[in-house]
């Protein structure tokens, strides 16, 4: 399966190379970095990756423009060259380089949505958040989940792979959500075509170089997100290229 990496970064310069040689270590994937106008030599260690393998790309960014947007150029570049899976996950070592592979099985397997879990079957896979960041991303969940009328553990994950249909079936220039937000909407939009989700176990570390993109915005934007994606869906304006039921 033709699977394509998309690795956003902004001041990553500490965890790229690190990365890169661990996600090219599988032989399986093609990578996209897209980048948002690192001023700490990120780009530049990529480029090095460019001319050293056919299978890494990068998309440099003139400012920082967020994850969301991000994700959706780097998706957009891959379907135009004939992608068949699509693997979202962050160059900080959060996520764990050697879990790939079962993603990418997951959507061979059939699902449209492989999403890494932290807290399936109740559990708390999480290494290194103080109890304050944990609280707010259960309850996020939580909060998503209820609201949107999902059996999902984890919206907010970012540590997932997507089918091509998938990725088809959304008008992506139209998702603007960045952050807790995008993943949310994403997600729903793959479970409002009636596609098939899944999650994955995993165990989500917290970064130890460079710093956290964390922010309040971050927060206040997925905060009433759910509620307009749920009145989008009734009143039929979700960007999906085929009519759907609201859940």
């Amino acid at each position: 399966m033709k699977t394509l990496v998309v690795l956003p970064t902004y001041n990553e310069g500490e965890n790229i190379a690190g990365i890169l040689d661990q996600v090219l270590a599988h032989g399986l994937f093609d990578v996209m970095v897209v980048d948002d106008n690192s001023a700490d030599g990120t780009r530049e260690k990529v480029r090095e990756y460019v001319t050293q393998h056919d299978n890494v790309n990068i998309i440099e960014r003139e400012g920082k423009l967020g994850l969301g947007t991000a994700y959706v150029e780097g998706f957009l570049w891959g379907l135009e060259r004939g992608y068949d899976c699509f693997m979202e996950m962050d160059s900080d070592f959060s996520h764990n380089p050697g879990d790939m592979p079962a993603f990418v099985e997951s959507v061979q397997a059939g699902a449209d949505l492989a999403i890494g879990s932290r807290y399936l079957g109740g559990t708390i896979s999480v290494v290194g958040w103080d109890f304050k960041r944990l609280l707010l991303s259960r309850f996020g969940n939580i909060y998503a989940s209820t609201i949107l009328a999902t059996e999902l553990s984890d919206m907010t994950s970012g540590f997932r792979a997507y089918s091509r249909r998938a990725l088809e079936a959304i008008e992506l220039e139209k998702v603007r959500s960045e952050g807790y937000a995008f993943q949310i909407e994403m997600a729903y939009y793959v479970l409002c075509m009636g596609f098939k989700v899944v999650e994955v176990p995993i165990i989500f570390t917290e970064r130890t170089r460079g710093s956290s993109k964390m922010s309040k915005s971050i927060v206040r934007e997925a905060i009433p997100l759910p509620w307009k994606l749920r009145i989008r869906s009734v009143l039929g304006g979700l960007p999906l290229k085929k009519q759907v039921q609201p859940q």
